[in-house]
């Protein structure tokens, strides 16, 4: 079976100046996802955006909005970006005193779940909870800001998420998404895409391809993107 795999731009890395324009280009220069770095100062060290800058994207695209949560506790806001329009919610498990809790409040609200694993971070905290998960995003830099390197330890783990995930669907008819978050570009994407990955982040590789005005301008990385997964 053919793999399907996912192009998910971080707006972190966009324009907010522009940031409607920045993610209507994107999309349509073939990007799949919406990614929503949201940062409180105090899980991880930087600030970013919350769920007013959701709201107001939201009726800007019918793409999947996938709302990363670097913070904690999560349980307070979650409700906020439910409402906010997001599609996909993912969480730290490090950040909620209560995983199981935290995943159905976020099901519960109709959207997707999911936990977000720092490269530190083991993956046994999923063995109890994937029937209530709907994506494992595992982070390949350590999370508050764009542009770092991706850490290379991350390619196996990002083989032991996919056996994971394998069995699991093997077993129940699930399916589960692995996101990988952090450093990915068009020269790295492909190896990434052969340990398992099948949902990549890419901020600075794609909102800093171009600062022209434009409407095209995302075509050459999207494709560039595109053609390295064809290798995997």
């Amino acid at each position: 079976m053919e793999k399907t795999f996912r192009i998910a731009p971080s707006i972190l890395s966009a324009n907010f100046a522009k940031l409607g324009e920045e993610i209507t280009d994107v999309i349509t220069s073939g990007a799949d996802i919406v990614h929503f770095d949201v940062m409180d100062n105090h899980y991880v060290p930087n600030l970013t955006i919350g769920p007013l800058v959701c709201d107001a994207i939201r009726p800007v695209t019918d793409a999947i909005i996938d709302v990363h949560l670097m913070i904690e506790p999560v349980d307070r806001i979650i409700p906020d970006f439910a409402k906010a329009g997001a599609d996909i919610i993912t969480f730290h498990p490090e950040a909620s005193n209560h995983i199981d809790r935290s995943l159905s409040m976020v099901r519960d609200l109709g959207c997707k779940s999911g936990l977000v694993f720092n490269p530190a971070t083991s993956l046994d905290y999923l063995d109890h909870v994937m029937d209530k998960i709907d994506m494992v995003l595992l982070m390949s830099v350590n999370p508050g800001f764009g542009g770092q390197k991706f850490i290379p330890e991350t390619l196996n783990k990002l083989r032991l998420a996919r056996k994971k995930i394998d069995a699991y669907t093997e077993k129940t008819g699930k399916e589960i998404w692995l996101e990988v978050d952090g450093g990915v570009n068009a020269d790295n994407i492909t190896e990434i895409a052969q340990a398992g990955a099948d949902t990549f982040v890419a901020g600075s590789a794609v909102f800093g391809a171009s600062n022209d005005k434009d409407p095209n301008k995302y075509d050459s990385i999207i494709s560039a993107l595109r053609a390295s997964l064809a290798k995997a």
